[in-house]
């Protein structure tokens, strides 16, 4: 064997899967299937509407107030869920206490209840007389049909997505390091803000962008709890919605072009922090 292809051999790693051109084709052509013609055909349903056309119903009061709604509403759920989810992962993963499985087990129900059926309970508990309501009201507290109880339905429907980004970051940073810092003199405010959360940081990101690119286009749980009053409690997909049983296809595929814009937009900004956090994990 010559030295070249000696170098050959031992520069290739053995794989179970095809080369890389086989499996890059594979996943580009399923990519464009199914996410980027479905994508392209809301461009091209939006550009034959015209400029004029696209901006009265794109950025329509209404629409204003609808995409103010939804992003608000999940970008305030997203810090919720991230402060609360840390929690959650922190003592499922520091602590063992009896009905641990159960609880971890919890977390992951909003993945597999309908949404709408979230949206139901959600309702029930926090309507005017409902369990939890009829004792807020007499406070001046009103829960369902404002913004507040779309923030809660985004909260429940959010949390698993921070818990189980963050579970296993915790989980491979270990108690030892935390023991390491308490031998050196460190407070366990310094611990955590200057080891525990640089670590964890990327991840508990990551938890926030799922959890709140969900939130954008939650539909099942706000409906029922948001009470859908136009330019008050309305959310961005209801107005899509709207639109499509009016028939008004065109004025629905510009709102969902300046959501998607939006999203990615904000998404792609949440990616690059994501990125230069780890950069600066690691140096």
């Amino acid at each position: 064997m010559t030295l070249f292809a000696a170098s050959r051999a031992g520069w290739r790693q053995p794989s179970v899967l095809p080369g890389f051109g086989l499996t890059f084709g594979f996943s580009l052509t399923w990519l464009t299937l199914i996410v980027l013609i479905p994508l392209a055909t809301i461009f091209l349903k939006t550009a034959g509407m015209g400029w004029s056309a696209f901006w009265a119903v794109g950025f329509s009061d209404r629409a204003l107030a609808a995409y103010r709604l939804s992003f608000g509403t999940a970008a305030a759920a997203g810090v919720v869920n991230a402060l609360f989810g840390l929690l959650v992962a922190w003592v499922l993963v520091r602590y063992q206490f009896p009905g641990k499985k159960l609880v971890s087990a919890l977390v992951d129900l909003p993945f597999a209840l309908p949404t709408a059926v979230a949206g139901i309970a959600l309702t029930a508990l926090y309507a005017p007389n409902g369990w939890i309501g009829q004792y807020l009201e007499p406070l001046g507290v009103k829960v369902a049909f404002t913004p507040i109880g779309i923030v809660i339905a985004l909260v429940f429907i959010g949390l698993p997505f921070v818990v189980r980004s963050v579970e296993p970051v915790l989980a491979d940073l270990g108690k030892d390091v935390e023991e390491a810092a308490a031998t050196l003199g460190a407070s366990r405010a310094q611990t955590f803000v200057r080891i525990i959360l640089p670590a964890i940081g990327p991840a508990l990101l990551t938890g926030f962008a799922l959890a709140f690119a969900r939130g954008v286009g939650e539909y099942g749980s706000v409906i029922f709890i948001s009470g859908n009053m136009p330019g008050k409690t309305e959310i961005a997909p209801l107005l899509i919605v709207t639109q499509l049983e009016q028939y008004a296809y065109d004025g629905a595929t510009a709102i969902a072009t300046v959501m998607m814009v939006a999203s990615f937009a904000i998404l792609l900004g949440i990616n690059l922090i994501q990125a230069w956090s780890r950069r600066r994990a690691m140096a």
